[in-house]
């Protein structure tokens, strides 16, 4: 049995206290808005308000247990409050009948109604959906323990999803300990490692710059952007393309263990190159870094990057008049620490056993999302 979202839950909005009276904002009182959610439970907020606060505006205090759906800007959110809080415009709150709809299986229900949601939003600047939308949702509607039984079952579903993706970011932090241990903080060089220019380490220069003018499509080719480059790997979901004539295949083709840096955007992001795709190349936003394999390797250099990067290590080197850049000039002149080779390649070893690890989990992961994609649609279907 189906039975309409209105029928069944009360809807309160949300408000904004004035943000010209500083002192609303001085209180004890959760006030969440939507990138306060990020889990199936809301216990902690960002900001926190007074009781005038809530007398002068339209922010409404619910009770632990009210399900939450925002319903503007990041649409399709959903959790339940796990404490009483406040609540942004952007939000609205669901208070099942307890007689009728168990919060949590509506919770679960309403994760499921994302891509609806997106697809029924309305607005020229900011999107959103209406309260009248949000009634006429149809809920399957089984009796009570049967509600309670689904909506156990995909919370442990999802509580294992959790540990999943906690134990994933746990693995992400190992590699930068081990080079710690190794090498320690590059920007101190405590190991008193000899310091050379990066440019008498690796081969670096800028690669081919885009002229559409002169783009004919008769040796086009697909090359890589700033935008492709992330720390320690490439997003190729989107890959565009450009004429290379046989000069410029020479000079900018991409071989495997070539070091991408990023030029601009957030300078000195780099990512080695394994050759994901057969024949690529690389856009003028980007330095191509190809290491003396006899003085350094590119496992060891792109986690350099990393630190100096995210330890002010960069900052001499960066020029920031407008748009921060990492010059071809400047990045070979950057004088670095020169770690032995063995200890480097000993570093290596420990980030390729690292990366197994990790892509065990992420495969864990796949397959758990994957069952819980599975549980969601059989669950609201009679079949769980």
């Amino acid at each position: 049995m189906n039975v309409a979202l209105g029928h069944l839950c009360t809807f309160l909005n949300g408000g904004t206290p004035s943000k010209s009276v500083p002192r609303y904002f001085d209180g004890s009182i959760p006030w969440i808005t939507g990138a306060d959610i990020v889990g199936p439970t809301v216990e902690s907020a960002r900001s926190f308000i007074t009781e005038e606060a809530i007398k002068n505006s339209a922010t409404n205090r619910v009770p632990a247990g009210t399900v939450l759906l925002v319903t503007r800007t990041s649409i399709g959110k959903v959790a339940m409050a796990g404490v009483p809080l406040c609540f942004s415009q952007d939000i609205t709150a669901l208070m099942p009948d307890p007689q009728k709809l168990d919060a949590g299986y509506l919770v679960q229900f309403l994760r499921t109604k994302t891509p609806a949601f997106e697809r029924l939003a309305r607005g020229a600047t900011i999107k959103g959906i209406t309260r009248e939308v949000i009634a006429d949702i149809p809920v399957p509607l089984p009796i009570l323990p049967e509600q309670r039984r689904i909506a156990e079952i995909l919370d442990r579903a999802e509580a294992l999803r959790a540990k999943r993706r906690a134990a994933l970011a746990q693995i992400d932090t190992l590699t930068q300990s081990i080079f710690l241990r190794l090498f320690g903080d590059p920007t101190m060089n405590p190991q008193r490692w000899p310091m050379l220019p990066f440019g008498e380490v690796c081969e670096s220069r800028l690669g081919k710059m885009l002229d559409q003018k002169q783009q004919t499509g008769k040796h086009s080719r697909p090359y890589l952007r700033n935008a492709n480059v992330q720390w320690f790997h490439f997003d190729l979901t989107t890959i565009f393309e450009m004429d290379f004539d046989a000069s410029a295949r020479e000079e900018f083709r991409l071989k495997n263990g070539d070091l991408l840096i990023c030029e601009g955007g957030e300078p000195g992001r780099a990512a080695i190159w394994r050759g994901q795709v057969a024949e690529c190349y690389y856009q003028k936003a980007l330095h191509r870094a190809r290491p003396n394999r006899t003085l350094a390797n590119p496992e060891y250099l792109a986690w350099l990057l990393f630190f100096l990067s995210n330890m002010g290590g960069l900052g001499d080197h960066v020029t920031s008049a407008t748009i921060a850049h990492l010059t071809g000039e400047r990045l070979k002149a950057m004088r670095i620490p020169l770690p032995p080779l063995p200890l480097q390649r000993e570093f290596a070893r420990m980030v390729a056993a690292v990366e197994k690890l990790k892509a065990a989990h992420r495969a864990s992961l796949s397959e758990m999302d994957a069952l819980f994609g599975s549980l969601q649609h059989r669950a609201f279907r009679g079949e769980l």
